[in-house]
Formats: structure tokens, C-alpha cells, sequence
């Protein structure tokens, strides 16, 4: 029944709900926005998806120091 969702559908969609809110308050951020005007142009025409996971990336590796 190619119509049917199933639980891990539904999951899905919840998990790409928490992750497009999740993206969107990183990209408001204060740190967000001065990271990302530290980067070069190529970077800041990257999807938003790809320049908030290399700034969770640097930040994540920054901590980990």
C-alpha cells in the first residue's frame, strides 16, 4: 500500500521538523552570523544546511580542545 505512513515516515518528518527549527535558531545567532562572515564566498553560497553543519563541525571541534 504505497499510500500508507508508516512510524518511521511519521519519525522522519518529526525529526526534519526539529532539524529545519534547530538550522533556522543557529543561523540567527549572534556566533552563527560572525562565523559565517569569517568564511570565504564560496562558503557563504553553500545551502544553509551545509554552512550550519560546518559551523556545529568547528564548534563541536573547538569544545573538544
Amino acid at each position: 500500500m504505497a499510500g500508507m505512513k508508516t512510524s518511521k515516515d511519521y519519525q522522519y518528518s518529526a525529526d526534519s521538523e526539529i532539524w529545519n527549527s534547530l538550522k533556522l535558531a543557529i543561523a540567527a545567532s549572534s556566533g552563527f552570523k560572525r562565523w559565517l562572515l569569517e568564511r570565504d564566498t564560496q562558503f557563504q553560497k553553500l545551502r544553509l544546511d551545509e554552512q550550519v553543519q560546518g559551523y556545529l563541525r568547528e564548534t563541536l571541534e573547538t569544545l573538544a580542545y
